[in-house]
């Protein structure tokens, strides 16, 4: 399987206060940390909504600020021209990564992690339909979890976080 990596960086970091891509935790950038789980994990690696140095920069597709869905059908647009089978997408404040993220999800149908419902494998093909999904404005990741019929995956001993807050680096 040809499987394209996106980070997906597009928010605002509200309520961190400061860029989150850029916030440290055990000694590096949380986007480090994406970027180096996702490297070796995917054939290729692009971050959607910010820019980050040597690294692909897309933009949310078909605007900014329409949350991880913008950033999302940017890849699976990218993914769909450049011969990609699929799409694993990170948000950029989920820590830690397994390294077995790919293992876990990557498949025929679409995947996501429970609890951390925008990191998942979604195949290429679906780039249209996240389109039209967008089109008809809808935002929410559990809607277009429900509309593509993505199988949630349970990671055993989870303790991946989602950092939304100076507080939560741990």
């Amino acid at each position: 399987m040809r499987l394209l990596g996106v980070i997906l960086a597009g928010g605002k970091s509200r309520r961190f206060g400061s860029d989150k891509a850029r916030a440290m935790v055990a000694g590096k950038p949380l986007m480090q940390h994406a970027i180096d789980a996702l490297a070796t994990q995917t054939n290729e690696l692009v971050i959607s909504g910010h820019s980050w140095p040597g690294m692909v920069s897309i933009e949310d597709k078909p605007k900014p600020d329409l949350g991880p869905l913008g950033g999302l059908n940017a890849a699976l647009s990218y993914a769909a021209k450049n011969g990609f089978d699929a799409v694993l997408s990170l948000p950029v404040d989920v820590y830690p990564i397994p390294s077995d993220l790919t293992d876990r999800l990557a498949a025929e149908s679409p995947r996501f992690l429970v609890r951390h419902f925008a990191t998942g494998c979604w195949p290429a093909s679906l780039a249209s339909l996240l389109d039209q999904h967008l089109s008809e404005g809808n935002r929410s990741v559990r809607s277009w979890i429900e509309r593509c019929g993505a199988k949630p995956i349970e990671f055993r001993n989870d303790r991946i976080s989602n950092i939304n807050r100076p507080e939560d680096i741990p």
